[in-house]
């Protein structure tokens, strides 16, 4: 049994832990990039606890999901403000985009020599400037993910700068900044925190460490999404959603994702749709044909037995199937009304680009079982 496992240098969970930056990032360096999301506003309570401990700061904030043309943009901002730290605080585009930056700032040349897919694929050669990572929502895990998912739009794809160097120096992981998280931003975040448990569980690369994070990540999102979904104000479901994410990043950074994460990867780049809703419209379709594809070329796989696992993990029920686990997560995404591919634009003419791109993907990698172009457009088909 060969494997590695790989997460940021240091991990600070629970309520309160946002008073920790400060003091934090005072040992890294003494000027700040704060990459936030689509305002600072909320980043008020952490540019105070900076500069209580001395830090100077500078802002960026990033507009939707960040672009080559934005990590670009912060990039440049962090050399000229001369930041020696760089700090995401937001949801996963935010931290995304801080790890792309601090990444640039120490290694030479373009955004695009270092990319996968559309890029030149280069290793990156020197360690990252020192970042912190605090996530606001509860689903991507981007705080100990050893990549920077960034969106082309002239490519109309999303990609990933990837390498061990990405992984932040800190994660700060305070649930009490996701208690003001719409219900429906709440509904998204989860099921993508719960494909993200679900995925590397059955995927190739699974092992001992990952397997574990993921059980627990499971029953997190089984007993308590919909009661963060709706009651926002309830502090154990927070943190126990929180709790989830950071056990999923732990996981897909590790063991890899599979069908689900390879199909949002072009949607994203190519509909207006935000990742968590793609992830959630795909889930138990891709669950389905995975199933169907396993029962029938790979009959006595051991993935099967790890699919009842899932369904006994999200039901509570030591007797559920396979079936049953594909019910419970099609009921859910009803319950939170989460929307059809259709509702961002998806049509039958864009299912040949999209299944190419989706079987292209890094993360189809660790799909279960290699999906035919057949069995990749009734994914879509079903989720229109």
């Amino acid at each position: 049994m060969n494997f590695e496992f790989a997460t940021a240098t240091r991990i600070l969970f629970g309520p309160g832990t946002l008073r920790e930056a400060g003091p934090i990032a005072k040992a890294f360096g003494q000027r700040a990039l704060v990459v936030t999301g689509q305002t600072a506003r909320r980043a008020k309570p952490l540019l105070a606890t900076l500069r209580a401990a001395g830090v100077k700061c500078a802002t960026f904030a990033i507009e939707g999901e960040p672009t080559t043309a934005s990590v670009r943009e912060g990039t440049q901002r962090a050399r000229d403000e001369r930041c020696d730290v760089v700090i995401g605080f937001g949801g996963g585009s935010a931290l995304d985009a801080a790890k792309a930056i601090a990444a640039l700032l120490t290694n030479g040349g373009d955004l695009l020599d270092y990319l996968e897919v559309i890029g030149r694929g280069k290793p990156l050669t020197a360690p990252s400037a020192p970042c912190i990572a605090i996530p606001t929502t509860a689903g991507s895990g981007a705080e100990v993910t050893r990549n920077a998912v960034i969106g082309s739009p002239r490519h109309r794809v999303k990609v990933s700068l990837r390498s061990p160097f990405i992984l932040p120096r800190a994660a700060i992981v305070d649930p009490t900044l996701t208690r003001d998280l719409p219900r429906q931003a709440t509904a998204h975040c989860g099921l993508d925190a719960l494909s993200q448990l679900v995925e590397p569980f059955v995927s190739a690369k699974a092992n001992p460490m990952t397997d574990a994070f993921c059980r627990a990540g499971i029953r997190l999102v089984a007993g308590s999404l919909r009661r963060a979904c709706e009651h926002g104000d309830d502090a154990a479901a927070r943190e126990d959603m929180s709790l989830a994410s950071l056990l999923g990043g732990l996981s897909l950074a590790n063991a890899g994702l599979g069908a689900v994460h390879g199909f949002a990867s072009p949607l994203g780049g190519m509909f207006p749709a935000p990742h968590g809703a793609v992830c959630a419209a795909l889930l138990p379709r891709v669950m389905e044909v995975n199933l169907r594809a396993l029962r029938g070329r790979r009959p006595g796989s051991e993935t099967l037995r790890r699919y009842d696992e899932v369904a006994q993990l999200l039901t509570g029920d030591s007797r559920a199937t396979t079936d049953d686990g594909v019910v419970w997560v099609s009921e859910l995404c009803a319950s939170l009304e989460i929307a059809p591919l259709r509702a961002y634009g998806v049509k039958p003419s864009h299912f040949p680009a999209l299944v190419e791109k989706a079987a292209a993907a890094s993360s189809m990698k660790g799909n279960p079982i290699l999906l035919s172009r057949s069995e990749l457009r009734e994914i879509l088909e079903r989720c229109l």
